[in-house]
């Protein structure tokens, strides 16, 4: 059995409509974003898009273009060594691993551009999958916005403020090979 691998790289031009394609069906669904489940292409790929924001995408053959991701600061001026990101994972591809392979990415990533920590703002509660993985990859909880978020289904839902540093790794090496006294 051949295994190919799924590549992730900086979004160009041609990626547009691959990109609008997944935004409108993930962002239409309403559960996981906070954003108008009808907004306009050129509203969506203007936020994908917006200046300062590295974009990224899946490809995985023979599937193609099958998730994207943004990675930003999250604040400007003092707050910009925080970043931020926001993931989209196609309704056909997921659960093959590559949100996780995304979110690894985007952490190494964020580290090489010189990023201290990141955060994300707007968690749903009800995005078990993604809270799971987060978890996983060393995020916290930091902080609750109770019934922040509207879902279709569930009504007024939590929010959750995510945390972690990216630092971690060196600060408990450093700590590890010092000598005990």
């Amino acid at each position: 059995m051949l295994i190919v691998r799924m590549k992730i790289r900086p979004a160009v031009e041609a990626d547009r409509n691959a990109i609008w394609n997944i935004f409108r069906e993930v962002v239409a669904a309403g559960d996981t974003y906070a954003l108008d489940p009808n907004i306009s292409r050129k509203d969506a790929l203007a936020y994908w898009f917006v200046p300062g924001t590295q974009t990224y995408v899946a490809e995985q053959p023979p599937m193609g273009i099958a998730g994207t991701y943004i990675l930003r600061p999250n604040q400007s001026g003092g707050g910009a060594h925080v970043a931020n990101a926001g993931f989209m994972v196609s309704a056909s591809a997921r659960g093959q691993g590559i949100g996780r392979a995304m979110a690894e990415h985007c952490l190494s990533e964020a580290r090489r551009l010189g990023f201290r920590a990141m955060q994300f703002n707007y968690v749903i509660s009800t995005n078990i999958a993604a809270i799971r993985l987060w978890q996983d990859l060393g995020f916290e909880i930091v902080g609750t916005l109770a019934s922040a978020f509207r879902h279709p289904e569930k009504g007024y839902v939590d929010v959750y403020v995510m945390y972690r540093s990216l630092l971690e790794r060196r600060v408990r090496r450093a700590r590890r090979s010092r000598p005990s006294s």
